[in-house]
C-alpha cells in the first residue's frame, strides 16, 4: 500500500511539473517600455488622432510583436529631434532622409511612403506634366519645405514663384480664394485637412495625379544609446513581417 501511494504521489508530481513547464515555456515576456517622440502631423501623427494616427499605430503594433510597448510624446519638432538625439526617447517618429541627420542617428527601414502633388481649384483645368508647365504660376507651400531637388531647382531659376504659409489650411483657404495658382502638399495631409478644417472647400479644390515628389519617412534612433541598434534590428524585422503578410496596407487604406 506505502509503494502504491508513492508511485501515485510521483505520478501526480510528474503531471503537476509537466503542466508547469509548458504554462511556463509558453508564456511570452511582458513588452519592454519604450518612450518615442513625435510631432504633430495629422492624420499619419496626432495627439488628438484616435491611436495617435495611422504611423503611431502601425510604429505601436510592430514595435509589440518586436516585444516592445511604445508610449508616445508629442513634441515640437525641434524638441523631438534635439531630446531624443541624447537619448530622453527611445525613438522619434517620423522623418525623411537626410545625410546630416546621421551624425546622430540611425535610420529604420521605411515606415511611410509621401506622395506630394499640385492642388488646383477644379474649374481650373490643370495639367502639367514636366516644372516648365508651371512657368510664370504661383504656388503655395509650406514655410520651410523643401519639395523635392528638381522642384526647388526650378523655383530656384524663376520658373515659378512661391507664396508661403504656415499651415495646410491656410494654402489651401488661399487657393480658393484666387491669391495663388497651386499648392504643393502631400495628399493624404492636404484633403484630411480639406475634410476636417475646411470641408466647405471641397467641392472647389483637386489635385493633380502626377507627383512632384515621391518621398519616404522613418524612425530615427538615437546613435548616443547603447541598446538602439539591437531595437533597430527587432523593429526592421516586424516591419517587414507586417509589410509581407499585408497587415501594413490595413493602416493606410
Amino acid at each position: 500500500m506505502k509503494a502504491s501511494r508513492i508511485v501515485l504521489l510521483s505520478f501526480c508530481m510528474l503531471i503537476a511539473s509537466f503542466g508547469v513547464s509548458s504554462e511556463t515555456s509558453t508564456h511570452k515576456p511582458d513588452p519592454t517600455p519604450i518612450q518615442i517622440s513625435a510631432g504633430e502631423w495629422p492624420p499619419f501623427l496626432s495627439q488628438s488622432l484616435p491611436g495617435y494616427g495611422s504611423v503611431a499605430r502601425l510604429i505601436s503594433d510592430v514595435f509589440f510583436e518586436a516585444g516592445y510597448e511604445v508610449e508616445f510624446v508629442f513634441l515640437p519638432w525641434v524638441r523631438a529631434y534635439n531630446q531624443t538625439a541624447i537619448s530622453e526617447y527611445s525613438a522619434t517618429a517620423v522623418w525623411m532622409f537626410q545625410e546630416d541627420r546621421t551624425d546622430d542617428f540611425y535610420f529604420s527601414d521605411p515606415v511611410l511612403n509621401e506622395t506630394f502633388v499640385l492642388f488646383s481649384l477644379t474649374d481650373a483645368d490643370f495639367d502639367w506634366q514636366d516644372f516648365d508647365d508651371l512657368s510664370g504660376l504661383t504656388i503655395g507651400g509650406g514655410l520651410g519645405y523643401s519639395y523635392g531637388p528638381a522642384f526647388d531647382q526650378a523655383l530656384e531659376d524663376g520658373v515659378f514663384d512661391m507664396l508661403r504659409q504656415p499651415t495646410v489650411e491656410q494654402n489651401l483657404r488661399m487657393l480658393a480664394a484666387g491669391r495663388i495658382d497651386l499648392f504643393a502638399e502631400e495628399k493624404s495631409i492636404a484633403y484630411y485637412t480639406l475634410n476636417n478644417d475646411a470641408p466647405e472647400l471641397k467641392s472647389q479644390i483637386t489635385h493633380h495625379p502626377t507627383p512632384i515628389l515621391e518621398n519616404e519617412s522613418f524612425l530615427m534612433l538615437p546613435k548616443s544609446n547603447a541598446d538602439s541598434l539591437d531595437i533597430l534590428r527587432r523593429f526592421n524585422a516586424a516591419l517587414q513581417t507586417f509589410k509581407d503578410d499585408g497587415r501594413y496596407d490595413l493602416y493606410f487604406n
